[in-house]
C-alpha cells in the first residue's frame, strides 16, 4: 500500500496487516524477550518471567510504525503526532524558530500564533510526521527537564527539539518534539536541507511525550480540545481558515 494513491471514489486497494516495528525499537523488544527467557528457562522464576514476556510485547507495540493515508491538499496542515489535543493557546513562537540562526533562511515571524499541543501516551504511536511538504530549515535540540509533558510550561522547560519546514512558496511551519516524565530521548530522522513530503516520518520520542505545532498567523485549528488525532492523516488546520468549531464530549 505504501506510495499508492487512494481516494474517496474507491480507487486503490487496501488490506489489513500487522503494523511493522520501527528498527529503533526492535533492539529493545529483543532485549526484553531475552531477559524474560532467562527468568523463565534458566532461573525458573515464572512470577517474574511471564510479566516480563508480556512487557516485551508492549515494547514492540510502542514502536509500531503503521502506514498512513496522507491527505494530498496544499492547503492542509496535517497532524504530526498521534494523541490527544491537550492544549490550544495563543503564544509567541519559540525564539529558536524565530531568530536569525546564520543559515541565510528566515525563521517564523514574531507575533502571537495558535499553538496546538498533542499529548502522546505510552499507548500511542510515537513516530512523528511532517505537517507539510518542503525543505527542513532547522533542527534545534535543547536539553532540559523531564516534567509532565501535559502541562503548559513543558514547552519551555523540558528537553525538546524544534523543527522548521519551509515550502517552496515560503510558507513555514514550526513544530516541537517535547520529552515527558518517562521519555528520555528524542530521535530525529531528518537534518537541515532534507526534502520532505507531507506525512513523511521525521522522528520519534521514546515512551510518552508531546508535540507542539505553531500554525501560521490567521489560521485556526480544525481540531478540538480533547480530540484524538492520527499523525499524517488528521487535518490539523487549513491555511487561512479562522472559523470557530465547537464539539461536545459524550
Amino acid at each position: 500500500m505504501a506510495g499508492e494513491i487512494l481516494d474517496n471514489q474507491g480507487r486503490g486497494e487496501v488490506g489489513w496487516s500487522w503494523p511493522p516495528i520501527h528498527p529503533e525499537g526492535r533492539k529493545f523488544g529483543v532485549i526484553a524477550i531475552a531477559i524474560s527467557l532467562v527468568f523463565l528457562l534458566l532461573l525458573d522464576w515464572e512470577i517474574v518471567g511471564w510479566p516480563l514476556l508480556a512487557l516485551s510485547g508492549g515494547v514492540f507495540a510502542f514502536f509500531r510504525d503503521p502506514e498512513r493515508v496522507v491527505p494530498q491538499d496544499e492547503n492542509a496542515i496535517v497532524t504530526p503526532a498521534d494523541g490527544l489535543i491537550s492544549l490550544i493557546a495563543q503564544v509567541e513562537p519559540p525564539d529558536e524558530l524565530k531568530i536569525d540562526d546564520g543559515s541565510g533562511t528566515k525563521g517564523l515571524p514574531s507575533g502571537p500564533v495558535t499553538r496546538v499541543s498533542i499529548f502522546m501516551s505510552v499507548f500511542d504511536v510515537h513516530i512523528n510526521r511532517a505537517p507539510i511538504s518542503g525543505t527542513v530549515r532547522r533542527v534545534v535540540y535543547i536539553p532540559g527537564k523531564f516534567m509532565n509533558a501535559d502541562v503548559d510550561k513543558a514547552s519551555e522547560e523540558n528537553e525538546r527539539q524544534h523543527i522548521l519546514i519551509e515550502r517552496g512558496d515560503g510558507l513555514a511551519i514550526g513544530f516541537t518534539q517535547i520529552a515527558g516524565l518517562v521519555a528520555r530521548r528524542i530521535i530525529p530522522f531528518v537534518k537541515p536541507g532534507d526534502l520532505m513530503a507531507v506525512g513523511q516520518r521525521v522522528g520519534l520520542i521514546r515512551f510518552g511525550s508531546r508535540v507542539d505545532v505553531y500554525l501560521p498567523a490567521g489560521t485556526q485549528p480544525r481540531v478540538l480540545l480533547g480530540q484524538k488525532v492520527v499523525a499524517g492523516e488528521t487535518i490539523l488546520a487549513e491555511l487561512g481558515e479562522t472559523k470557530l468549531l465547537e464539539g461536545k464530549a459524550q
